[in-house]
């Protein structure tokens, strides 16, 4: 009879201690690059969302004044203007009157402000052609 052999060594297969620390290495690589684009792609949503705000602002300022004969100037959101800006946007109407207004629009996720004017109001920094919104 044949005597059966054991084999002494098991085959071991798995990754070496070097070769997981290259994966980690290349892992941290890629996110050290990732990260800063993720920041800038948010703060550029932010800023369109500011702009869109103005922009539907002044949609809403054109039904108000339609209706009422002048332009909306309190605070945003109001029950009287039918406009609500977007979450994270603050809405400021700087100047209201019966042939003009003005407005900036802020958000604390980015350093920047957006404004816009009408009409006679004056114009507020960034914005310098009535009707188009500007930013900083």
């Amino acid at each position: 009879m044949r005597a059966l052999k054991s084999s002494a060594h098991a085959s071991t297969g798995g990754f070496t201690l070097i070769e997981l620390l290259i994966v980690v290495v290349i892992i941290g690589i890629l996110a050290a690059i990732a990260i800063p684009k993720f920041a800038t792609t948010k703060g550029a949503a932010y800023l369109s969302l500011m702009k869109g705000d103005l922009r539907n602002l002044a949609t809403a300022q054109e039904a108000y004044s339609g209706d009422n004969g002048a332009y909306y100037g309190g605070a945003v959101p109001a029950a009287a203007l039918v406009y609500s800006p977007s979450v994270g946007v603050t809405i400021t109407v700087v100047e209201a009157t019966a042939s003009g207004w003005s407005a900036t629009a802020t958000s604390p996720q980015i350093p920047r402000t957006c404004a816009i004017f009408f009409g006679s109001a004056a114009p507020l920094a960034p914005a310098t052609v009535e009707g188009r919104v500007a930013c900083t």
